[in-house]
């Protein structure tokens, strides 16, 4: 079952603080519900005309994958030690197994349920299974590989 820490309020403010993405950038919303394994987010940025991911007007629907890339991050963030100062720094490396239901999110009225489960993790890596949905319609799900603190994997 999905858990959301007591008296802590995980909306835009908490969410844009504690990843990398800043300013329109960061496309989340808030937390819905989270746990060890999973996390649950909301979006509503797919409908603003300024969201930074349009092109030509319009957001293409492989866009999503980056609201998924921020929800996995912010897992990351949640399930950080609360005494280190910033979690590792992830870097999506691949995505596989995508598939995509629709063509565009701008055109998608709702607010975006972006879920991402965790199904393998190591010191060095991560592997997500990600969603994205909107009125309990799938819109496009897939795979990501994340890769924790890429510097410390490089030959020396």
């Amino acid at each position: 079952m999905l858990t959301q820490q007591v008296n802590q309020k995980l909306d835009h403010a908490w969410i844009e603080s504690h990843i990398p993405h800043q300013g329109s950038m960061c496309l989340l919303s808030n937390v819905l519900a989270w746990d060890q394994e999973k996390i649950t987010c909301l979006a509503d940025s797919h409908r603003t005309p300024d969201n930074p991911l349009r092109a030509h007007g319009k957001l293409g629907i492989s866009c999503g994958i980056e609201y998924a890339a921020q929800a996995m991050a912010v897992h990351g963030a949640l399930l950080a030690p609360a005494d280190s100062e910033t979690p590792k720094v992830g870097y999506l490396v691949s995505v596989r197994g995508v598939t995509m239901a629709v063509t565009r999110l701008d055109d998608i009225v709702s607010d975006l349920l972006i879920t991402a489960v965790c199904i393998m993790a190591s010191e060095s890596n991560m592997l997500y299974q990600f969603t994205v949905s909107a009125d309990d319609k799938l819109l496009l799900e897939g795979r990501a590989a994340v890769v924790l603190d890429a510097d410390a994997l490089a030959i020396k």
